[in-house]
């Protein structure tokens, strides 16, 4: 089989993985002057349409409940949401942002659009559309954060070396990223 594999994609890859890094290390920076991290302004962005419970949450976000759950205790300590029981059904708890979480979220917003880079010469939507290519091509069942570099026609090849092969499908959701541990730390 030959590969289809462009020759440049071993830089590319590693100029996505620096680039996820350095815009990582911006949004951290401008949040945390709002108290923020980024686990909490992706919850607080799951609930921007409206109330859920936290298991419609956890699956809108892709983490686990119980890792959302940590995330939940602090924003609502700090007044950026409540949790109520579900008048139909006593056991979930309907979490819905306060006026302080939508003024947090629209700050929030703000500062990571300030965290961008300024230059006009970067085709945001370009960008946009090829990231999406990217993320689409990868295959199912790996996980799209730790993806490594091995030319399509091997990646089954080395799922049997490796003893992948009999892993589950899916993706890792966030409750495994660094954003998630950072709160549920505290």
């Amino acid at each position: 089989m030959t590969s289809n594999l462009d020759p440049d994609a071993r830089s590319s890859y590693r100029l996505i993985t620096l680039a996820a890094r350095l815009v990582q290390r911006r949004q951290d920076d401008a949040l945390a002057h709002l108290g923020l991290t980024r686990a909490a302004v992706i919850a607080l962005e799951g609930l921007a349409a409206g109330p859920l419970n936290q298991e419609q949450l956890a699956e809108a976000i892709r983490v686990q409940s119980q890792t959302l759950g940590r995330v939940l205790t602090r924003l609502e300590a700090s007044g950026h949401l409540t949790r109520t029981r579900h008048a139909a059904d006593r056991r979930q708890l309907k979490v819905e942002l306060t006026e302080a979480g939508h003024a947090a979220l629209q700050a929030a917003r703000e500062a990571e659009i300030n965290a961008y880079p300024d230059d006009p010469g970067i085709a945001w939507k370009v960008l946009r559309e090829e990231l999406a290519k990217f993320v689409k091509a990868l295959p199912a069942g790996h996980d799209p954060e730790v993806v490594p570099f091995v030319a399509p026609e091997h990646r089954s090849v080395r799922r049997q070396h490796t003893g992948h092969s009999g892993r589950s499908g899916g993706r890792r959701g966030m409750d495994q990223h660094p954003d998630w541990d950072q709160d549920s730390q505290s």
